[in-house]
C-alpha cells in the first residue's frame, strides 16, 4: 500500500509541474500578445482563447499537488479540539468524502469530454480548436486527485494500523508536509 501511496505523489507531484509549465506557457502568450499589439499594432486571435483553456488545465492539474501539500483551505476548528485517534478519523472521513466527491466530478467531466470526442465539437472562435483537447485536463485532473484523495486515506490508514498516532501540532502540520 505504501507503494501506491508514493505512486500517487509522484503522479500528483508531475502533474503540479505540468500545471507550473503550462502557467508559464499561458504567461509568454499574454507577453506576446502585449508585445506584438505594441510594436506592430496586430493580435495573435488566439491570446484569449487559449489563456482560458490553459487556466482550466492548470486549476484541475495543480488540485492533486496542491492537497498533496496540504494547500487546500482547511476549517480546523475540529482538528484543534480532537486530539490523537479522533483526529485521524475526522481525517479518514474528510479524505473519503473527497475521494467520493472526486470520483463524482472525474465521472462527469469524463462524460463531458466523451460528448466532445464523439460529436467532434470546435470552438466558436476563429482558431477552431478541437475542444476534446482542452477538455482532456478536466478529468484526468480530477481523477489524479480522486487517486491523490484515496491515497491521503491510505496514509491515515497506515498510520492507524501502525498505532503510531502522535500529537501534532495543528497549524504545522496544516501547512504543509
Amino acid at each position: 500500500m505504501q507503494k501506491f501511496v508514493n505512486l500517487c505523489d509522484r503522479l500528483s507531484h508531475s502533474c503540479g509541474m505540468v500545471a507550473g509549465i503550462m502557467m508559464l506557457l499561458g504567461l509568454a502568450l499574454v507577453i506576446i500578445e502585449v508585445v506584438i499589439r505594441a510594436l506592430f499594432d496586430m493580435t495573435l486571435y488566439i491570446t484569449e482563447e487559449y489563456t482560458a483553456y490553459l487556466m482550466v488545465a492548470i486549476t484541475f492539474l495543480a488540485l492533486s499537488y496542491t492537497l498533496k501539500e496540504k494547500g487546500h483551505i482547511r476549517l480546523t476548528f475540529l482538528n484543534t479540539v480532537l486530539k490523537g485517534k479522533a483526529r485521524l478519523f475526522l481525517d479518514m472521513y474528510a479524505f473519503a468524502m473527497g475521494l467520493s466527491v472526486s470520483i463524482l466530478i472525474t465521472i462527469t467531466t469524463t462524460r463531458l469530454f466523451w460528448d466532445s470526442v464523439v460529436s467532434q465539437t470546435r470552438s466558436m472562435q476563429i482558431s477552431e480548436t478541437y475542444l476534446a483537447i482542452p477538455q482532456f485536463f478536466i478529468p484526468l485532473g480530477a481523477l489524479v486527485l480522486a487517486l491523490q484523495f484515496a491515497a491521503e486515506l491510505v496514509r491515515a490508514i497506515l498510520k492507524m494500523r501502525s498505532g503510531r498516532v502522535e500529537e501534532q501540532e495543528v497549524e504545522s502540520s496544516s501547512l504543509g508536509r
